[in-house]
């Protein structure tokens, strides 16, 4: 173990919406992380208008300062999060994420011993067994992220190679400021800053002041979704998410998101011309991209997951899409 002299204080922000079944298991293994790194730690809860049992278990858990406001979604949570922390750090972690127990080791002595390697994105693994939705997320991770995930190290990206690392505030530690300039700098392309992609587009901006790193040591687990209506509504959601995070940058995720556009079209048009060839063909390319799973790293199951799956969560994030697209245009004509 490193000397604890120089290692920054620290404050976790956890929001939280109608999730009573796993805040409990985050926090709990949130405090065995801190426990085994010997961190004194300050943790700040959320609650961001939940509307079933997950007050009542926020008050069950001792030591935790809860923050509790109406529903404006995860950027204005996180925000009054980040504004009530003191710690010379904050790292932001989902309700539904458990954290590995020697993560916060690692975490503590790479900035004991590497004090300037103050920005870590963490590594994300999900449990998937008997979770074909969850498999079928981890699978599209294997294929948009491969140059990390078919050889998962200690590595870093910045601005120039945004969009080929996983990223995103499930697990996410900053300095406190820096966090607090991102949020400043943070413009939503929509109205409703609830259905902003305020994690793509805070942790874009981290990334021009320089690097984030990510390492296998510092990593959690990430529990998915776990039922066809969960899973349905949350590819809605997030394709909404998705052009408010890209419609603006351009890269090659703009790019493959615009070309699936264009064969989503061009598929529902053959749809209503020739659906027997249409289903055949949407088969058949889910099919494929199965293998690409396969190929590029994914387990079996994965696999299976994306060839079965692929069409379903095509339609619903495409709905999202076309929702976000007209949302910003709204902003932008100014109704």
């Amino acid at each position: 173990m490193t000397s604890r002299s120089n290692v920054p204080s620290l404050s976790i922000v956890i929001p939280v919406y109608n999730e009573p079944d796993w805040i409990g298991r985050s926090v709990g293994a949130l405090r065995v992380a801190l426990e085994n790194a010997r961190w004194d730690a300050e943790i700040v809860v959320v609650d961001d208008g939940s509307t079933d049992d997950t007050p009542a278990r926020l008050a069950e858990l001792p030591g935790v300062t809860v923050l509790t406001q109406p529903n404006g979604g995860r950027f204005a949570a996180r925000l009054a999060g980040i504004t009530k922390a003191s710690g010379d750090l904050v790292l932001m972690l989902d309700s539904r994420v458990i954290m590995d127990p020697g993560s916060l080791v690692f975490l503590r002595d790479q900035l004991a011993e590497h004090p300037e390697r103050t920005v870590w994105n963490g590594h994300i693994n999900a449990d998937t067994t008997g979770n074909p939705y969850g498999a079928f997320m981890q699978g599209l991770v294997a294929v948009a992220w491969r140059r990390y995930a078919a050889d998962p190290r200690l590595t870093s990206f910045t601005a120039e190679d945004f969009d080929a690392y996983p990223k995103g505030t499930t697990l996410f530690v900053a300095p406190r400021k820096v966090l607090e300039e991102a949020a400043m700098s943070f413009s939503s392309l929509y109205d409703d800053v609830r259905l902003a992609s305020d994690d793509t587009r805070m942790l874009r901006w981290i990334a021009e002041q320089g690097p984030i790193f990510i390492a296998p040591g510092f990593a959690a687990e990430y529990n998915s979704r776990d039922s066809l209506p969960k899973f349905t509504k949350h590819a809605y959601f997030r394709g909404s998410t998705f052009v408010d995070g890209y419609l603006d940058s351009p890269g090659p995720v703009r790019n493959a998101a615009f070309a699936a556009a264009g064969v989503g079209v061009a598929g529902l048009v053959l749809l209503l011309r020739k659906p027997k060839l249409a289903v055949a063909l949407a088969a058949a390319g889910s099919a494929a991209a199965g293998a690409v799973v396969r190929k590029s790293g994914g387990t079996k199951d994965q696999s299976l997951a994306v060839a079965k799956l692929l069409t379903l969560f095509a339609a619903c994030f495409g709905a999202g899409a076309a929702r976000g697209l007209a949302l910003a245009l709204r902003k932008r004509l100014g109704r």
